[in-house]
């Protein structure tokens, strides 16, 4: 990845009126909608900010949710208590800017986002995304997630064990 970068909550400091990745949805929701979810507490989004320039170079979203027990994959739910969920947290939405594509950008919010969920305090098992096209779904498989479910596009990433 090239350019130096800070991840870190959207705030209402962050310029999002020109962000774009090329995905008509996912820049209106950007730009229109994420700060209200963000103050209605509905998910947390995170902004990668280029710091030479300020410009915001992707976000994420990223919300806690659960799982039933029965759709785990049996090799994952064989080891977990039976309990009828399984806490996970969700990625919502994840964009890259357009001109940071190809930058392996799209990976470090990846990985930011998992790290996220492995520090926090409250209890998460996996982490699940509801991928879009053949496009994302290529991405997060490379990135080591799983299918999840009878849902297709559905994927997991099972986080690793706290020490």
């Amino acid at each position: 990845m090239t350019g130096s970068f800070i991840i870190e909550p959207l705030g209402p400091s962050h310029d999002r009126t020109e962000f774009t990745c090329g995905v008509d949805p996912l820049d209106r929701y950007f730009r229109e909608q994420a700060g209200q979810d963000v103050r209605r507490r509905a998910t947390a989004c995170f902004v990668a900010r280029e710091i030479a320039t300020n410009r915001i170079a992707g976000f994420y979203t990223l919300a806690a949710a659960g799982v039933l027990l029965a759709q785990m994959p049996v090799r994952l739910a064989k080891r977990l208590p039976r309990y009828p969920a399984v806490p996970v947290a969700r990625l919502g939405r994840l964009a890259v800017a357009g001109a940071w594509h190809g930058r392996k950008l799209g990976g470090a919010l990846l990985w930011d986002a998992v790290e996220r969920a492995s520090r926090s305090e409250v209890a998460v098992y996996a982490f699940i995304v509801d991928v879009k096209d053949e496009q994302a779904e290529s991405f997060y498989l490379h990135h080591g997630f799983v299918p999840f479910g009878d849902t297709p596009r559905t994927l997991l990433l099972p986080l690793p064990k706290r020490t």
